[in-house]
């Protein structure tokens, strides 16, 4: 069993058991949070969904009305025009075979990727590197596109991707601790009506089972799962 700190201890101490409304709870998550660097506040979301179930899977991506506050690195396997266009969208690295290459040598200086569609015959060789990464294009995620401008531009204004692990819980950053709370809300809003809007026709019973967020280094704070309008309520 995992031993935690003093300040972790002390944090934990002054968490209800009860769920608290969207603004309290990350109000809260935002007070505990109390390392040296600016903490990332996750939501954690599980939901009554069989993953092992095709119909059942839950996965997506969304754009964070005030981003994640991270610096994304964008990289994209592109020629031609559409490579040119990606490096005027401001994406880091663009590139086709000489990209394959570097990736398969192990150099990974991104965090998240964008292919066009005649590249992803070459794009999927490398499944195996950046899939278990979670970095691999994906047409249902946008990121097989010919509109590579928009799609790095979204990413690095802060899109996020959401899927249903194996246990049915969807981990997504939603900003930094040091962002105004009304930001963190914000932003929680936009997630939580998404994930309601993706519900699998197939999902029996309760949907949204729990509710939880917390900052890096902090403990968990859990919200209300019934709250789904007016977020910003105290």
């Amino acid at each position: 069993m995992a031993r935690h700190g003093k300040k972790y201890n002390a944090a934990a101490a002054k968490v209800e058991r009860d769920a608290l409304a969207p603004k309290a709870a990350l109000a809260l998550v935002k007070e505990l949070a109390s390392a040296a660097f600016d903490e990332t506040i996750e939501a954690s979301i599980r939901l009554g969904v069989d993953t092992r179930k095709a119909d059942q899977n839950v996965r997506g991506s969304i754009s964070l009305p005030n981003g994640t506050g991270k610096n994304v690195r964008v990289a994209v396997f592109a020629e031609g025009t559409k490579a040119d266009e990606a490096k005027a969208a401001g994406a880091d690295i663009v590139g086709s075979d000489d990209l394959v290459a570097e990736v398969q040598a192990g150099n990974i200086d991104f965090d998240a990727v964008i292919a066009t569609p005649n590249l992803m015959g070459k794009v999927g060789r490398l499944g195996r590197i950046l899939g278990p990464r979670g970095l691999m294009p994906n047409p249902k995620l946008g990121t097989v596109t010919m509109d590579v401008e928009k799609m790095v531009g979204e990413l690095k204004a802060g899109r996020v991707e959401y899927r249903a692990d194996r246990y049915g819980i969807c981990h997504v950053p939603l900003g930094k601790a040091s962002f105004p709370v009304e930001q963190l809300v914000e932003n929680y809003a936009a997630l939580y009506t998404e994930i309601l809007r993706v519900k699998p026709s197939s999902a029996k019973g309760r949907y949204v089972r729990s509710i939880s967020v917390s900052s890096t280094m902090g403990p968990g704070v859990r919200i209300d799962p019934f709250v789904t309008r007016d977020f910003l309520a105290e």
